[in-house]
């Protein structure tokens, strides 16, 4: 989110609806080394758990396809995820989607890694991106990550302002390195505010498959847990799950903390939103629609593209206005965010 000195966000507004196809397209069984169309049906979503609907993660990447919909008139596809489903199953999809002529084919979330980077050599004419993993080395894939540590800071020194039991709680969706930056960012911007703030911390899954990211009902109950030892503001990195998060703090009239995307502007979250303090967020919506900029412009993005407080690819929220008016919170995230911009503050990952 950002502050009443608003932090600018890259990427905006959306428009027409994305076509929505079923799980897996049979895998491609001609010579996959080459690509079997010269014509651009648009650019495709691969979801990761959750799926679209997500009112975080995954509807920020969607929004990102609208937008390049709306303007390079593609006919763009998103796909869900499957239960239960396995690498082969996410290779088998990825190369279903390339194989039809889609450019490029995104999948979203650390959990398509295996799968892209295999695909990804079948198809080099192709352009592949991977959200929140950097790990593929190849000419025509893009590794679409953030430094979520810098907006989970700006979140603890809200939060750290914002609390008045000096308690406050941080519910992750899967226990995982990437997760693990959140909370790292989180504590450290909590304790650099106020000294003797407590922070509550619990993981929801040690696996996604166990549904971390996609079970409101267990944010429900590990926020619940936490209010009920004191906390008065509680930060959800859990994607789906983080619905229960914010459901769980408003029935106890506590600030809940949003991720990702600005989730005080999320409609199916509307009756919530007095209680989301600020959103922790980083902009899938702007890296998704670069891509596909890239590839419709004839230059394709490849390597690492990482999003930052400095380049407007992570920030925090000011929608609430209960934010964006308290001059205390508005000064310390001002100026948390110039020692983060001029290396006078580093912030942990882990």
């Amino acid at each position: 989110m950002r502050r009443v000195s608003r932090i600018a966000v890259a990427g905006v507004a959306t428009a027409a609806l994305a076509v929505t196809v079923s799980a897996c397209g049979s895998s491609s069984t001609s010579s996959s080394s080459s690509d079997s169309s010269d014509k651009n049906l648009g650019l495709a979503l691969a979801y990761d758990v959750g799926g679209k609907g997500d009112q975080s993660f995954n509807d920020a990447a969607t929004a990102g396809l609208d937008k390049a919909d709306k303007e390079f008139g593609y006919k763009s596809t998103a796909v869900e995820p499957q239960d239960g489903e396995s690498d082969a199953d996410k290779v088998q999809r990825l190369e279903s989607l390339a194989k039809q002529g889609y450019n490029p084919v995104i999948g979203v979330g650390f959990a398509y890694a295996p799968a892209v980077k295999e695909v990804a050599a079948k198809y080099p004419k192709t352009t592949f991106g991977i959200v929140d993993d950097e790990q593929i080395k190849a000419d025509n894939v893009a590794d679409l990550v953030f430094h979520e540590e810098q907006a989970s800071y700006l979140a603890g020194v809200a939060a750290a302002k914002a609390t008045k039991t000096n308690t406050v709680g941080f519910v992750g969706g899967v226990d995982v390195p990437l997760i693990h930056k959140f909370e790292a960012g989180f504590k450290q911007g909590v304790e650099d505010t106020k000294k003797g703030v407590t922070v509550k911390s619990q993981y929801l899954t040690e696996t996604a498959a166990e549904g971390g990211f996609s079970s409101p009902d267990k944010g429900e109950s590990a926020a619940e847990g936490q209010i009920d030892a004191g906390a008065d503001v509680v930060y959800a990195a859990a994607g789906l799950s983080g619905q229960g998060v914010i459901k769980a703090a408003n029935a106890h009239k506590v600030w809940a903390i949003g991720v990702d995307s600005d989730q005080y502007k999320q409609d199916a979250l509307k009756a919530y939103k007095d209680s989301i303090l600020t959103s922790a967020m980083k902009n899938v919506e702007g890296a998704v629609y670069t891509l596909a900029k890239s590839v419709e412009d004839g230059k394709p993005a490849t390597g690492v593209v990482r999003g930052s407080l400095e380049n407007g690819g992570v920030s925090v929220s000011d929608s609430n206005p209960a934010f964006a008016s308290n001059t205390a919170i508005q000064d310390a995230i001002k100026k948390a965010e110039e020692g983060i911009k001029n290396g006078t503050i580093t912030v942990k990952t882990s």
